[in-house]
């Protein structure tokens, strides 16, 4: 565990972001791996069936993830105070909470699995095999679902680097699981599917054992969910915006991926393997966002707000420049790696990933600032505010898809990200400022409070 309220803001998010960042880079890994593996083994067709079904992850398992960060906020929050009781109170909470929306959302999902493929206006030609993958991948959703919340709890408590080493074992899990479903037992994208699921399976049994082990904090007994309504009142204002902020950004991406598939299956191929590219180029920028809202949230439960001021603008300078770094490496060697997922003869694939790669990689500098707006404001408890900016987000998808495209076809669906990022920032923006204003009065009280007498 590690107290983020003591020591150089710049080097404690520093080096509490390296792991999680190697950690998410490892999780998208493990995502592309299944990506790579189906590209080059079972076709493009497999391969844009797998991306097309990735909004709908996004909407639903999003959902879920969204909540188990939210409700880690009020973790660490608690944590920083110094109220041990409580985190524990938090966890068993959260734990209730996380169960009953996963059986909720499981049900749910597989009923309407069918309708919204249709609606998403999934090609007829790889309709099976999309239903057959994303319907193991929601079947599983316990997984994620467990890993995430107890990979959260752990970070909230300032570990992040445990959670990293459990990820590593998961992504070897699954590249071995992926090769041996799909290559040796013939399995298809099911293979693909299973290997994902299994290997989530794995870090949760992980990260539970760990806590087990070694943070008794975290290690709850009957009492401990012996809680008051008003624990889950508190919980749920915490998690429930993030889940949805999540789902409603996530909205705009099922609408923009029922416009591209409406542009055929090379459209859908492209954009699935520059998307994946895309998600791990800007690691960086999401890795310091979920930094901030553990740091704010320590230091916020801790009444420190002066050195929340400081390590928002150091934090802000460090993601800015990865932004940078991260775009200029994108735009000139993104087909680089799109060639791990389509053969180079598919030379139509690749000239829309570069499409897709300059329109958005040169933005990726917003991107970051939008990171550190909505994770800062996530840690004081405002997460109400990045929720409206997450319909946003929505909005400016929702015009690309139906009107950007219609008007300019790919060149148009590139911008709905670098439009939705913009869209986000500028609702954001209000609202940090108002929030700084409010850090500096606290902070100015608190020093004159400790001012010496004369």
């Amino acid at each position: 565990m590690r107290d983020l309220t003591k020591g150089t803001p710049a080097k404690l998010i520093f080096l509490f972001t390296i792991p999680l960042l190697v950690g998410n880079i490892f999780q998208q890994f493990y995502n592309m791996v299944d990506m790579i593996i189906v590209g080059q083994t079972l076709g493009k067709g497999a391969l844009a069936a797998v991306g097309s079904t990735g909004s709908i992850t996004f909407l639903i398992i999003g959902f879920a993830q969204g909540l188990s960060a939210g409700l880690s906020i009020i973790t660490a929050q608690r944590f920083g105070a110094k109220e041990y009781r409580r985190v524990k109170r938090s966890f068993a909470v959260s734990v209730m909470i996380s169960l009953a929306v996963t059986v909720i959302l499981t049900a749910l999902s597989l009923i309407f699995i069918d309708p919204l493929l249709h609606l998403m206006q999934t090609p007829a030609d790889i309709y099976q095999q999309a239903k057959e993958f994303i319907s193991i991948i929601l079947g599983g959703m316990v997984a994620s679902m467990a890993f995430n919340l107890l990979s959260n709890m752990i970070r909230a408590l300032g570990d992040s680097r445990t959670p990293l080493l459990f990820l590593i074992f998961a992504v070897i899990i699954n590249v071995v699981l992926d090769l041996v479903f799909i290559i040796n037992f013939n399995m298809g994208v099911a293979g693909a599917a299973w290997a994902t699921i299994i290997a989530q399976l794995a870090s949760s049994i992980m990260c539970y054992i760990y806590i087990l082990k070694k943070i008794p904090l975290l290690q709850l007994k009957k009492r401990d969910f012996y809680v008051r309504k008003e624990e889950y009142r508190v919980h749920l204002n915490a998690g429930l915006p993030m889940a949805f902020q999540s789902s409603i950004i996530a909205i705009g991406t099922v609408i923009l991926q029922a416009a591209l598939n409406s542009l055929g299956t090379d459209v859908v191929a492209a954009q699935a393997a520059a998307g994946r590219i895309d998600q791990f180029a800007t690691q960086p920028m999401m890795s310091f966002g979920v930094t901030m809202a553990t740091f704010t949230g320590q230091n916020f439960g801790a009444k420190k707000y002066r050195r929340i001021l400081i390590g928002v603008k150091q934090c802000l300078m460090m993601s800015i420049g990865f932004s940078i770094l991260a775009g200029i490496a994108v735009i000139f060697f993104g087909q680089n790696f799109v060639a791990l997922f389509v053969a180079r003869s598919e030379t139509n694939v690749f000239e829309l990933a570069q499409v897709y790669f300059n329109a958005n990689a040169s933005m990726y500098w917003i991107l970051a600032i939008l990171f550190i707006l909505r994770y800062t404001l996530q840690g004081l408890g405002q997460a109400k505010i990045p929720t409206i900016a997450g319909i946003m987000e929505l909005f400016m998808r929702s015009f690309a898809a139906i009107f950007l495209t219609r008007l300019f076809g790919y060149h148009g669906a590139v911008l709905a990200s670098p439009l939705a990022w913009a869209g986000s920032v500028a609702v954001l923006v209000y609202s940090y400022l108002k929030a700084i204003k409010e850090l500096r009065r606290l902070a100015e009280a608190q020093e004159q409070e400790e001012l010496p007498l004369n």
